[in-house]
């Protein structure tokens, strides 16, 4: 799966500083991002009047909510994992959680409507894309960093915390998000409160680049065996069927998971009439119990290897995601019991997926290569998984997205069958 090593030098001296440094970051780096999904209704009040005349508001606005999201995080994978091929991953990762504070600050004091027009959406828009960006960079540098950080038979274990660190930030904005709102009156919250998550997210974006200015550098080559600095491309070019690999091995993770941790309960609402704050309690409960699974994931992969892990996920989907989706009754109870069973399956990828995509690239090219394919299969498959559950609602066949969702796991779990067991073999550095 990757090149014959000729110079492994021993992982960092202090572990757990780089796992701090790398999970801290990206739960900083999550928390903005997903401040902007729980206040978006509040935000919209103030940017995308719904009465504004200007024809410009509703293309900005559609551009911001389905363009900006997803779109820029390929693009990111790929210049911040080239960054941190050539620089090193501690500078990408400096970089990306830079690039969030300051888009965090843009949304914070990003103007109303009402005062200067169509500025303020493109404003928006444009902090939105430099969220995208530096996402999309974050999991290429931070991917790469926490595998490589990790101790001998310890990469499935350091891998976890990449989905660890990505559930707390979730879990931090949803919380304040949900306090702002339970807290502060209508009019304040529309005025001022739903500044303040960014405000602080910028804060601690700086928190964050201060613990990892400080982490050591994985990033190693041998003097004597020095090469010249890969390319924007190098990794497309030299290393296609790594490149195919990646995209085969996310498909069906990234559907399952925006599924079970964003869209159930939406799904949930349309499909059984739920009431949106049991679903959204159901969601919080669930994504709380997921965080804790993902150590006990990726000490299992280290154990036993990574092929039993992602089997385990994708043949688990592929039998079970239909007749979970159709338990769905409209209690409280069975939703939660059916979110946290695909909690359970989804772990068997979410807990190992940093450590195989860093198994599958050699250490030259290893970020960019990881950063672009991963994220244009999130932006292809998970991204639209929303869309494509709400259209087949719109169809009257909704019962057709859990057979969408079963479909795709399997053929994610074609590609794991082929895969070399990789657990036990050296990390190319």
């Amino acid at each position: 799966m990757t090149e014959t090593a000729t110079h492994t030098p021993a992982p960092p001296r202090r572990p757990l500083r780089q796992l701090l440094a790398a999970s801290v970051g990206n739960a900083v780096e999550w928390y903005d991002w997903y401040a902007y999904t729980f206040l978006a209704t509040h935000i919209a009040r103030q940017v995308f009047p719904a009465g504004a005349s200007n024809s410009m508001v509703p293309l900005l606005s559609t551009f911001a909510v389905f363009a900006v999201g997803f779109f820029m995080r390929p693009v990111g994978g790929l210049l911040m994992g080239a960054i941190a091929d050539r620089r090193g991953r501690r500078t990408a990762l400096t970089a990306t959680i830079l690039l969030m504070g300051g888009s965090s600050l843009l949304v914070a004091l990003t103007p109303t409507y009402m005062s200067v027009g169509v500025l303020s959406p493109a404003v928006l828009v444009t902090a939105r894309l430099l969220q995208g960006l530096s996402v999309g960079g974050e999991f290429a540098a931070s991917t790469t960093f926490l595998v490589e950080s990790a101790g001998p038979g310890r990469r499935g274990l350091f891998s976890s915390f990449q989905y660890v660190s990505t559930s707390i930030g979730q879990l931090a904005a949803s919380g304040l998000a949900a306090l702002l709102v339970t807290a502060l009156p209508e009019d304040a919250m529309n005025t001022w409160g739903w500044r303040a998550p960014f405000l602080l997210g910028a804060v601690l974006s700086l928190a964050g680049f201060w613990i990892r200015r400080g982490a050591e550098e994985t990033l190693t080559t041998d003097p004597a065996q020095a090469a010249p600095r890969p390319g924007l491309f190098d990794a497309l070019r030299h290393h296609p069927r790594a490149s195919l690999l990646i995209g085969g091995i996310t498909a069906g993770g990234t559907l399952a998971y925006y599924t079970w941790t964003s869209y159930l309960p939406t799904y949930a609402e349309l499909e059984t009439g739920m009431a949106k704050e049991d679903a959204l309690l159901a969601g919080t409960l669930s994504l709380a119990f997921f965080t804790l699974l993902q150590p006990l994931g990726g000490l299992l992969s280290d154990r036993f290897g990574r092929k039993p892990s992602l089997l385990f996920f994708g043949l688990g989907f592929a039998v079970l995601a239909v007749p979970l989706l159709h338990a769905l009754d409209g209690s409280f109870l069975t939703l939660l019991l059916v979110q946290c069973a695909g909690m359970v399956l989804l772990t068997g990828f979410t807990s190992i997926s940093a450590a195989v995509n860093a198994e599958v690239f050699p250490a030259r090219v290893r970020a960019a290569g990881i950063g672009f394919p991963y994220s244009l299969t999130v932006a292809l498959f998970g991204g639209t998984a929303p869309y494509i559950g709400t259209l087949l609602q719109d169809l009257d066949v909704p019962g057709l997205f859990a057979w969408y969702v079963a479909a795709l796991c399997l053929c994610s779990s074609a590609v794991y069958l082929r895969l070399p067991e990789s657990a036990r073999k050296p990390l190319d550095r």
